[in-house]
């Protein structure tokens, strides 16, 4: 479980459980109901305070309306977050003739300040100071004047409004940072999924380049031993030594290339020798022995001196060369030409004539 989990209530609903615009409504938090019960408890005690002092100079039938009116309002509350306009717009007009729902009307315009569209909010505190200013006149207040009520009951409504947009844009705020952080981490899933499918292209790119040569040698030594049984033994004995040397190297590629695939978090190419430029000879060389004739002709003094991601692009084209040759072309001669020097580029070219026709 980790400390968000263990944290969840101390986090709005919107936040806890967050959904779509067609998922359900979330279940309310423990911080929502702490919230919820302060704000209840809060607009009772106003409307205690404006009851107690609205039953100094009314009568007991309006007393006791106020009051009724004051308990419904308060109870009212706990709707605020499934229907914050009609709420608001429904208290509005019962603080026009109660002066007790005042506290219970600045919740629920708390409420769409944080949960309404901007020209909704517009409307409904337009709404609550016009029934404000209207209770001013209908229900005056004896203690105070006419225009410290006016005054006071716009100062509260522009302040709870003020509020509740601050609440609201923070809330945009970490919902905007909390989609960035969910859009970054997809991002880094899909960057880490394309690397990886990167990986295994150039592993199987490593493979078909190292096995080929590898097989193709193996195939031409034992197509060999096939059609010459009347070979002389040391003929067959350095076929063999060739098979055998060739199905070991073979061998040897693969596991290396299969150490790469079960460490994928280390660097398989630093970790094992790379072909380049200067290994070239050798690769020509191998060649001859299986019995092609090759020419190795190149213009490169110091092959050590080419980069080694050049050298080895030379190396795989030559090496690709040569298979190809021996499987479409075998018993032909073939030209290994590299050309090339510092600042001019490097060009390998892998030449063999048509094989005779039947």
């Amino acid at each position: 479980m980790t400390r968000t989990d263990r944290q969840r209530w101390l986090l709005p609903s919107h936040l806890a459980e967050p959904g779509g615009s067609g998922a359900a409504r979330p279940r309310r938090t423990v911080r929502d109901w702490i919230v919820d019960t302060s704000l209840f408890l809060l607009a009772a005690l106003v409307g205690l305070v404006a009851a107690d002092t609205s039953a100094q100079y009314t009568s007991e039938a309006v007393t006791l309306f106020d009051q009724l009116a004051g308990a419904l309002a308060c109870c009212a509350l706990w709707l605020r977050r499934r229907w914050p306009a009609g709420l608001a717009v429904g208290l509005c007009l019962v603080n026009l003739v109660a002066p007790v729902a005042a506290g219970a009307l600045l919740a629920s315009l708390f409420s769409v300040a944080v949960r309404r569209p901007f020209r909704e909010i517009a409307w409904i505190c337009a709404l609550a100071v016009a029934t404000s200013v209207a209770q001013a006149f209908l229900r005056p207040d004896p203690t105070t004047g006419l225009t410290l009520s006016l005054v006071l009951g716009f100062v509260l409504i522009l302040l709870v409004t003020a509020w509740g947009m601050l609440v609201r844009s923070r809330r945009q705020l970490v919902e905007a940072l909390r989609e960035r952080a969910r859009r970054a981490e997809a991002e880094a899933e899909l960057r880490a999924a394309q690397a990886q499918r990167l990986a295994r292209e150039a592993i199987a790119r490593e493979m078909h380049d190292v096995l080929a040569h590898r097989l193709t040698l193996l195939s031409v030594h034992a197509g060999a031993l096939e059609f010459r049984p009347d070979a002389p033994p040391e003929q067959i004995a350095r076929a063999a030594g060739v098979i055998r040397d060739s199905a070991h190297e073979a061998l040897q590629d693969l596991r290396e290339i299969i150490g790469v695939l079960r460490a994928p978090d280390e660097d398989g190419e630093g970790n094992r020798p790379q072909p380049t430029l200067a290994t070239l000879g050798a690769l020509v060389d191998e060649s001859r022995e299986a019995g092609a004739e090759v020419v190795l002709d190149t213009t490169v003094d110091d092959p050590d001196a080419v980069p080694a991601a050049t050298g080895r692009t030379v190396y795989r084209i030559a090496q690709e060369g040569l298979t190809n040759a021996r499987k479409h072309a075998p018993g032909t001669p073939v030209t290994v030409t590299v050309r090339g020097r510092p600042g001019e580029g490097l060009t390998v070219e892998v030449r063999n004539p048509a094989p005779a026709g039947p």
